[in-house]
């Protein structure tokens, strides 16, 4: 391995045999911005070729959020970085599955928005009892048409995949398990040692089986990138209509929108 690279918006650890990559925005709670994206990126290509890593644990800094998804105050009609939507997401989203050691997403606080999708492309999910999950696209003039909705789906159902989209509302750690979103909730206080369990657990099996397990999985479901991809383009042109505009512009002046002022 070369030596430790520096990162901004990121902190990256080896604890045992188990990377670490926390996102540390905990003043956006966590929300990411193209050079966030551009850096999650490169930190799991980083526990990709450590041969020393067995499992990834992505979370956020600080206790009150995992993640929010996009920064909207990096957000006018398109993001701040490259990619389709200035946001090279979709490389993110596909590491995270390609990535041949299993992911395990700690959620210590809100998991919303794009932070949720993350949550839900992790192999593994254990939520701190304070934890609370759920979508805001429709509220902020967004949507995720690919992994956020078809993979969402597979997880909770149809039904309340919908339920979560159309709604909006926030679900809480419990009610997120008992969906089948996330797979353990414990205290706050036993986050870290629940987590690190599971890493010490994974540690011990054999890499070249688990990562014929989590392609064997993967196999299943990965016509939803194809999907993905398509509708991120759609997001693309969506972003440049003045509805959409509308979403984040009231989101950043904090009152509510007004999207049926704009002709379809």
């Amino acid at each position: 391995m070369s030596g430790p690279v520096a990162y901004q918006d990121l902190l990256y650890e080896v604890r045992g045999r188990a990377a670490w990559i926390i996102i540390n925005r905990p003043k956006v709670y966590n929300a990411f911005r193209g050079r966030t994206v551009e850096e999650l990126i490169q930190a799991f290509q980083q526990a990709a070729n450590d041969r020393n890593v067995a499992s990834v644990v992505l979370t956020g800094a600080g206790d009150r959020a995992f993640c929010t998804g996009g920064d909207q105050s990096a957000h006018d009609g398109n993001y701040d970085g490259r990619g389709v939507v200035g946001l090279p997401i979709d490389e993110l989203q596909a590491i995270i599955r390609d990535i041949p050691k299993p992911v395990i997403a700690r959620v210590n606080g809100f998991a919303i928005g794009g932070g949720n999708v993350l949550a839900t492309l992790c192999d593994l999910t254990i939520a701190a009892d304070t934890a609370q999950f759920g979508q805001v696209g429709p509220k902020v003039g967004s949507f995720d048409a690919g992994w956020g909705t078809a993979f969402l789906a597979r997880h909770i159902g149809d039904k309340r995949a919908r339920e979560m989209w159309f709604i909006n509302d926030r679900y809480t750690a419990h009610e997120a398990r008992e969906m089948g979103l996330v797979n353990k909730v414990v205290p706050a206080a036993e986050l870290d040692a629940a987590v690190n369990d599971w890493t010490d657990k994974i540690a011990e099996r054999s890499p070249t089986a688990l990562a014929f397990l989590k392609r064997s999985f993967n196999a299943d479901s990965d016509a939803i990138r194809g999907i993905s991809n398509m509708a991120l383009h759609a997001v693309k042109l969506f972003y440049a209509t003045e509805e959409s505009k509308e979403g984040v512009k009231a989101f950043n002046e904090k009152r509510a929108p007004d999207f049926h002022k704009f002709p379809e």
